[in-house]
This record gives structure tokens, sequence and C-alpha cells, in this order.
């Protein structure tokens, strides 16, 4: 390893084998090609070498300041952790964006210092998926043209009628959302709601991401439509992603 070089790790992998890596994605740009540090029995890394130029403290502090590059690195990164996920036998723990050390041995030692949290997040999440859940809330609802009012009473009985309407829109979406997110928690290993962003004008009626069993996702996903049917009734708008690696159940439970 040249001193040119620093150590990327992307994911770590439990596997009764050394994974193989020659079909997997390329990583981030400049990396070298992929290899496997062996941290404990049954426990790998997967790392490649980066330029410093690139990646050492300064540079990179420069580099975060350009969202489309964070983006670029932030998909590479994820290519590479999805395509070790479908190795046979594997449980992958990814890692965070960005995790660097100064050489393998580094590397190695500051993950053997973790390896029971490693460890017990590994039996966390073996044999799961993630999946995520949004819910928008009902758009506003165009007031409906009709006989104008005649007097001013009139006028704000049809006020108060328009606003009760849509309070009871919101109520109807807010109740579809919980019951969503109560049903689908009981489907999973694990459920977690995400708080929205405070800087976000409309936020979500929920925002949640689920550990889901492999072998149950076809119930899962039965469960998700009967759910979208049902907020799709009350005006609101579920949207699906997943399945990922398990980003939101990585970190050891305190």
């Amino acid at each position: 390893m040249s001193a040119r070089s620093a150590v990327y790790v992307y994911c770590l992998v439990e596997r009764a084998t050394r994974p193989a890596l020659t079909r997997v994605a390329a990583g981030l740009a400049g990396a070298s090609a992929l290899e496997s540090i062996e941290i404990a029995a049954g426990l790998w890394a997967v790392t490649s070498l980066v330029p410093r130029r690139i990646y050492d403290t300064e540079p990179l502090a420069d580099r975060l300041k350009d969202i489309n590059w964070v983006a670029d690195a932030g998909v590479a990164h994820e290519a590479v952790v999805e395509r070790v996920v479908r190795l046979s036998g594997a449980t992958v723990v990814p890692m965070k964006l960005f995790t660097l050390f100064t050489s393998p041995e580094r590397a190695r030692a500051d993950l053997q210092a973790r390896v029971q949290d490693i460890r017990a997040v590994v039996d966390r999440i073996r044999g799961c998926q993630e999946w995520g859940i949004r819910i928008a809330p009902p758009v506003p609802r165009p007031v409906a043209s009709g006989r104008r009012p005649t007097s001013g009473t009139a006028f704000l009985t049809a006020k108060k009628r328009t606003r009760d309407q849509a309070q009871a829109h919101v109520r109807a979406a807010v109740t579809a959302a919980e019951s969503t997110y109560a049903s689908l928690a009981r489907l999973s290993r694990e459920a977690e709601r995400r708080e929205a962003p405070r800087e976000a004008a409309t936020p979500p009626l929920l925002d949640a991401t689920f550990l889901v069993k492999a072998t149950g996702a076809a119930k899962f996903r039965a469960a998700v439509r009967r759910a979208a049917v049902a907020c799709r009734a009350a005006g609101a708008t579920l949207q699906l992603t997943g399945p990922w690696p398990a980003y939101s159940f990585v970190q050891p439970r305190s």
C-alpha cells in the first residue's frame, strides 16, 4: 500500500468463506479493485484503496461542498453494497459513506475493537431487508363553485363547512397513516419512524423504515397494497421503496 492511498470500507460481511468480489460493481472514483480484509472468523470488511489527494481530510472537506460529487459517490458506494448483499450466504452491514482509514492495519484494529457490537448487529439484521414507506398528506381540494352566499351568515356558514371538510380529510388521512404503520410494524422484525426535516414545507404523514424477513416480503408487500388503497380513499398517497440493505438498523442498540 502506498502512502498516497487510504483504505475505504464499503461494508462488513458475515459469511462462511471469504466473499468473492470479482463481479461486484466498481467502487468510488479513483478507487482500486475491491478487496476483503478478515476482521474475525467469518467476518470480512469489503474495501478498496483510494487516493488521498481526493479522500484525505482537507480535499474531502472541499469536495463535500459539491452536491453532485457527493451524490455520485453515494451511488457508487450503494452499488457495491447492493451487489455484496446478493452473494450467497452473506449478511451485510453497510458502512457510512466515506468510512476511511489510513491503512489496512488501522482498519482491522478499529473494527476488531468493535467486533462484539458488529456481531450483535449481524444477528439483528440476518435474513432481513429494509423497506421504506412514505405517506404524503391529502392535496387540498378546490372549493366547489356554486351559488354565491346571499348574506354574511351564509358566507360564514359556507366557509366553516369548507374548513370542516378539509379537517375531516386530514383526520381520515392521519388515521390511515397510523393504521398503516401499526399493521406493517406487526409484520416486521423492527420498525422506525423518521422525523421530517424542520424546513419541510409539507411534511409527510408517515416516513418510516421496516426491517422485514426476506421470507416474509411477499406478505409485507400485500399488506402495503391494502394500505395504499385505504390511504388513497382518505386522499393520501403511499409510496413504497426497497428492498434495501438494512442501513437504518445497523447502529448498535443503546
